[in-house]
């Protein structure tokens, strides 16, 4: 894959026009965007010519102003979401579990998708009856060519970037299911964001810092060096005998300190705010969550 033309984009609308999405790079190469618009902050951009991260085209002389952040990848160009269940040492001795000899794969569909903060995520009728719906911070895979039987040498040339991701899922549909594309397929259930970090911004992952705060209480902390399986590892595996196309998501599991961990329970319910920190780079996802009652 060529070298990218960015560093770190975003999609969102601007303030001096309706609802027509653009795409562009952070002015402040290292202003965390996520953090500064839900502070209220001005965030200016300088505005790409293409619409879409997958064919960026090239920085023009225009500034914009945030208005409103969306998902750095449309739903309709995502596909199926894939994701790998229990890829941290720390979280596999919370959960008691073995370290896995290949990755754990579970699939979300693209409906799961959402964008950030100020974008709600519901909480389904059928989750808030259950009160279990929980949170999982995550580090987010970007594709950015076609991929299929790739070595794990040559992983890294398929790879636009990484995003921050939320692996929200619904525990007691979970446990009571051997298959968990239903209790983490509800529509919402994947948010991500804020920005697309290039691999040229960020090209060792390993050296990133992942956090999960409720309401502002630190409830996940760890290295990404904590990963059992390597985001080369992952695109290879997940690329055997499958094709990835531009766009495909991979989230790469979440360390210890989910929810359902503490003891009471830590599961969110209707106004809580989860944040999903990676740093540097890629800054803060924050999501407010809202039971699917209250926006009828």
């Amino acid at each position: 894959m060529a070298q990218p033309v960015f560093d770190r984009l975003v999609r969102f609308i601007p303030k001096s026009q309706g609802s027509t999405i653009l795409l562009g790079q952070p002015v402040d190469g290292d202003i965390d965007v996520g953090a500064a618009i839900r502070g209220g902050q001005e965030v200016l951009v300088s505005v790409f010519s293409g619409k879409s991260v997958l064919n960026p085209g090239a920085k023009t002389d225009r500034i914009e102003a945030i208005s409103r952040l969306a998902s750095p990848l449309a739903q309709e160009e995502v596909g199926t979401i894939r994701c790998i269940g229990l890829n941290y040492i720390q979280h596999a001795k919370e959960v008691k579990m073995a370290i896995p000899d290949i990755p754990t794969l579970f699939l979300k569909p693209e409906t799961a998708l959402a964008g950030p903060w100020p974008e709600p995520s519901i909480i389904p009728q059928y989750t808030a009856e259950e009160k279990s719906a929980d949170y999982e911070s995550e580090l987010v895979i970007v594709i950015g060519r076609v991929a299929k039987n790739v070595s794990e040498e040559e992983a890294m040339d398929y790879v636009l970037g990484y995003t921050a991701g939320n692996d929200i899922s619904a525990r007691k549909s979970q446990f009571a299911q051997t298959q968990w594309c239903f209790s983490k397929g509800f529509d919402g259930a994947c948010p991500i964001g804020p920005v697309l970090a290039s691999t040229k911004a960020i090209p060792d992952p390993s050296k990133l810092r992942l956090r999960g705060l409720k309401n502002g209480r630190v409830m996940q902390d760890c290295g990404l060096d904590d990963l059992i399986f390597s985001v080369p590892k992952i695109v290879s595996f997940c690329s055997q005998g499958t094709t990835l196309k531009p766009g495909t998501l991979i989230l790469t599991g979440t360390p210890a300190g989910v929810g359902h961990s503490y003891d009471p329970k830590e599961y969110l319910h209707h106004g809580d705010e989860f944040a999903v920190e990676l740093l540097p780079t890629i800054g803060t996802l924050i999501t407010q969550f809202v039971d699917e009652s209250s926006t009828r």
